[in-house]
């Protein structure tokens, strides 16, 4: 048999703080694009590296090696 345990409102309260939405860690680059923290920016540069190549750019690659 469980016992029942009592939750007075001060406990309920201690743990109710911490769900509090806290605003995103932003970046900005050396180029200047804010991005998430560790994530790469929308045009594809994590640390002033290209990471993520032009999609447009890998399909025509594609196409022209089946060729």
């Amino acid at each position: 048999m469980v016992v029942r345990m009592r939750h007075t409102r001060a406990h309920t309260a201690n743990r109710r703080s911490h769900h509090a939405l806290k605003s995103p860690a932003l970046s900005t680059d050396s180029t200047g694009t804010v991005h998430l923290r560790h994530r790469a920016s929308i045009d594809g540069v994590y640390k002033g590296r290209q990471v993520i190549g032009d999609p447009v750019k890998a399909v025509q690659k594609k196409q022209r090696k089946s060729k």
